[in-house]
């Protein structure tokens, strides 16, 4: 590529970030990954209570942990750290003043809990009418449970999704990350990114009520539609999949590999590698409708074919036929793998305390505009004197008073 670098698609857009802990700071780095100027207000002398969920701690250049949690790092790349004490009416004032220039605000206060900071919707729209305001919640603004407060946790339970995840006659289980927390910090992305092209059309700002509940069901997919459609609740699989067979885990001779049989053809092109092609002949397995009928007589067959080979042996010969297969990764495989290495899925930037940190890039790839941090996440208020004096216009000696006083 020549000439001068491309920016992100949204590098003419400023957003405020009021959020804490996951799913609003995820939505955030989102923009920031698209190019947004994310400003990041956070509390003076604690900041994200992410920042101490650790160990494991960002190390210096020393060996030595520094106040940094891995889990912060994962949330916050890209962005800029103002400290403010939203508590303080100075502190209120430049949050409302850094709102008036900003795009869009996000948030994830309990309902009603930045009103009495003058930081709710209707205060910041009165100064910043074609605001973009995203306030995300457990259960949303209004039902039985909008005060209730939300967590991951929780929500996949209540939500339906460890009643999906788990062995059959296991305890109900939780995804390994905070998939609610997540795939709202995903909706409430693309709500914003909604809401904006609707002002660019119409010039009018909105405000987007995002809720964990909400998302949790409906991404609830596929298992969702097969209650609607059948009235019945579906239970745990394990590794099983509800409408397909076989598309599950298997233990190899050595291991374990995930055979992903999605059609008749390569349900066929299987029974043959394995050295039983006229299981693919047999009326109880012909069709994935009968294979998901008969699931327990299938299972146990292919089961004692796989068992025989080791996990390389079954990819390599599965592969070569185009049958989708694949391996159990632990994190350390994962980024050893060559097509993560080759897609740069993990990137190195410079950073002020430890020389460099190593983070998860965004994964989104444009043929024009970059997408992905250029810097890491930022350490507690590393940027309230230049927000503060060039957005804002303060000066040095009014910052140095609202030091001396907590407000920043």
């Amino acid at each position: 590529m020549s000439g001068a670098a491309k920016s992100g698609p949204l590098s003419h857009l400023r957003v405020l970030d009021l959020s804490r802990v996951l799913a609003g700071p995820w939505a955030g780095q989102l923009l920031a990954d698209l190019g947004a100027e994310v400003i990041k207000v956070e509390r003076p002398g604690a900041g994200d209570d992410t920042r101490g969920w650790g160990p494991p701690f960002l190390k210096d250049e020393a060996g030595n942990p520094t106040s940094e949690a891995a889990y912060y790092l994962s949330a916050n790349r890209g962005k800029k750290s103002v400290t403010i004490d939203m508590g303080s009416p100075d502190g209120q004032a430049l949050i409302r003043d850094l709102a008036a220039r900003c795009d869009v605000v996000l948030e994830n206060f309990k309902v009603g809990g930045l009103k009495k900071y003058g930081l709710d919707y209707d205060s910041l729209k009165a100064i910043k009418p074609n605001l973009i305001y995203c306030s995300v919640t457990g259960f949303g603004q209004d039902g039985p449970y909008a005060h209730r407060a939300g967590y991951d946790f929780m929500i996949q339970g209540l939500g339906g999704l460890m009643s999906l995840t788990g062995e059959p006659e296991g305890m109900p289980m939780k995804v390994g990350v905070a998939f609610a927390d997540i795939f709202t910090g995903m909706y409430s992305t693309v709500a914003v990114l909604a809401a904006l092209a609707h002002r660019d059309r119409t010039g009018e700002g909105q405000y987007i009520d995002m809720a964990l509940l909400d998302v949790q069901v409906a991404v609830l997919a596929n298992q969702a539609m097969n209650y609607l459609a059948s009235g019945k609740a579906p239970g745990r699989l394990g590794n099983a999949h509800p409408n397909i067979v076989p598309y599950q885990a298997f233990a190899t001779q050595d291991g374990h590999i995930i055979l992903a049989v999605g059609n008749d053809g390569q349900f066929a092109r299987f029974c043959a590698v394995a050295g039983r092609p006229e299981l693919a002949e047999d009326d109880r397995f012909r069709t994935n409708r009968a294979r998901v009928q008969n699931r327990a007589d299938l299972v146990p067959e292919v089961a004692g074919m796989v068992a025989r080979k080791t996990t390389a042996e079954w990819i390599a010969a599965l592969e070569n036929e185009a049958v989708p297969c694949g391996p159990i990764n632990t994190l350390d495989q994962v980024f050893a793998d060559p097509q993560v290495i080759h897609r740069g899925l993990k990137q190195t930037l410079p950073h002020p305390v430890a020389g460099s940190v190593d983070l998860v890039a965004c994964p989104i790839k444009f043929s024009g505009t970059p997408a992905g941090a250029t810097t890491p996440p930022p350490s507690l208020g590393q940027h309230t004197t230049e927000v503060l004096g060039t957005l804002l216009g303060l000066e040095t000696g009014r910052m140095d008073a609202l030091r001396e006083a907590g407000v920043i």
